[in-house]
């Protein structure tokens, strides 16, 4: 259990548990749309009220299943949420009033024993008060009125919450309307949530430097079914996420910390990505948007293969994707246990990944079983070595003497008839290695050569399988005009 005071958003699907989860946390992390169901997973986030941190797990919908089925885990999930939290958040829609499954799951709570706030979501209008006031009869103490979608009475929630929770703060109050006691804007979010938050998936862009002691981020992607999901509750030890043999199960991005051996690493489980053509579905495109941005948040992405149908097209395209961003990859084998042919599909394998992922020659291969859990320590090694290299630096010294032993083995073509001079490199930046070579005729360097001076970097300082940027600008001497 987390340090932190836990509250747990519970209620059936659609009400708004995710909007809610988003506006106390001010971000757009969780998917949010009017089709129900669309939160599968638990997602966890920090807020600030009054000064207290507390962790928001953001659950699926309440509603009745079969045994075994997709709802039936999704409910077991919420209900593992409600087990662990300090308080719950019981969020009912009050334009719709209070339903029989509103009234079943309230009993859930009850006998929980865990503290809970009722919260009537969807208050704006006049529908929505009336819905409002049946809320009375679930039998969890006094409403709270909110619109989670404008932020209206957020403030009053604040106050129960931290009622609930038996915290102290020293805010001054005020009566508000009815004698509602309020303390003056101790606890403010924004109207609005900035765009920029809408693209961030549960992370903050910081400069994290390799052995900061910072958690590493690691976007877990792949084909829908390739067992990303399994891999994540494998890693953390727990059934976190719902896993079983029906494609698409993940559509959020959840992030989850573990700690092995003094490194910490956040890993986001990603939903499947299949071809674009093949995505109609509304839930999947936002599914396929979130796990986008999650590689574009991560410092090292694991693109997951199932060795039952090793390197297809689409896992090609998807390491594409990510060597493009300039992220570190890493290939994992799932399902290895299952292979026969363990050295000829190894071989085979390299191959094809050579081939077809040239630009980032040396990426690693780690075979796994995520259902059986074996492999996982090969796995994290091979992150945090990707995630090393990724951070490399080269002195600029280092880089010239280079320069010129390279450029003497190998002497750059002449370009309209005048020998092209690559005088001086250096590396502005690393997250990923990242150089300048000033040269007297950019234009005219074919790519042949600039291919040839990225691998001789890479052999030279020991860069294998990351993305490296080289950049050829016109040279400021002038005798090189």
């Amino acid at each position: 259990m987390s340090a932190l005071p836990t509250i747990a958003i519970i209620g059936r699907p659609n009400v708004g548990k995710s909007t809610l989860f988003n506006r106390l946390t001010g971000r757009r992390t969780a998917l949010v749309s009017d089709m129900p169901g669309l939160t599968r997973d638990r997602r966890e986030g920090t807020c600030d009220i009054y000064g207290h941190s507390v962790l928001l797990i953001d659950t699926a919908g309440l509603e009745e299943s079969s045994q075994g089925s997709i709802p039936s885990r999704m409910r077991e999930q919420s209900e593992q949420a409600i087990a662990t939290a300090d308080l719950v958040l019981f969020v009912v829609d009050a334009r719709a009033g209070v339903t029989p499954t509103d009234k079943q799951f309230s009993m859930i709570v009850r006998r929980s024993g865990c503290p809970a706030v009722l919260v009537a979501n969807k208050c704006e209008g006049r529908q929505g008060m009336d819905g409002f006031y049946e809320a009375f009869e679930l039998g969890l103490g006094d409403p709270v009125a909110i619109s989670a979608e404008h932020g209206e009475g957020i403030s009053e929630l604040a106050d129960d919450i931290v009622a609930a929770l038996g915290l102290r703060t020293d805010q001054p109050v005020r009566e508000g309307k009815g004698g509602r006691r309020k303390r003056q804007r101790a606890y403010e979010l924004s109207d609005e949530l900035a765009d920029e938050d809408a693209n961030e998936t549960d992370v903050t862009e910081v400069d994290i430097g390799a052995g900061s002691g910072r958690a590493i981020r690691v976007a877990i992607v792949g084909r829908p079914n390739a067992g990303k999901s399994t891999l994540v509750n494998a890693l953390l030890g727990e059934d976190r996420m719902i896993t079983g043999p029906e494609p698409g199960l993940t559509r959020d991005s959840i992030a989850s910390d573990i700690s092995r051996n003094g490194q910490s690493f956040r890993l986001f489980d990603t939903a499947g990505l299949r071809r674009k053509s093949r995505i109609s579905e509304t839930a999947e495109k936002l599914s396929a948007s979130d796990a986008i941005r999650a590689i574009r948040f991560a410092e090292v992405v694991v693109l997951l293969i199932d060795a039952e149908r090793p390197l297809e097209h689409q896992d090609l395209t998807i390491g594409d994707m990510v060597v493009s961003e300039g992220r570190a990859l890493v290939v994992a084998i799932n399902k290895w246990d299952l292979v026969p042919e363990k050295q000829a599909t190894m071989k085979a394998l390299r191959e094809t990944v050579s081939e077809k992922l040239a630009q980032v020659p040396g990426v690693p291969l780690i075979t796994l079983s995520a259902l059986a859990e074996r492999g996982l320590d090969q796995l994290l090694k091979a992150i945090v070595d990707a995630h090393s290299i990724w951070n490399r630096r080269v002195s600029t010294s280092q880089l010239n003497r280079w320069l010129r032993e390279a450029v003497e083995r190998h002497q750059p073509p002449a370009s309209k008839g005048r020998r092209i001079r690559i005088r001086y490199m250096t590396q502005p930046s690393a997250r990923p290695p990242t150089f300048i070579a000033f040269c007297s005729q950019p234009k005219g360097l074919p790519k042949s050569y600039e291919r040839y001076l990225l691998n001789s970097l890479r052999e030279a300082f020991g860069m294998p399988g990351t993305p490296i940027r080289l950049n050829i600008r016109k040279g400021d001497n002038p005798y090189d005009k």
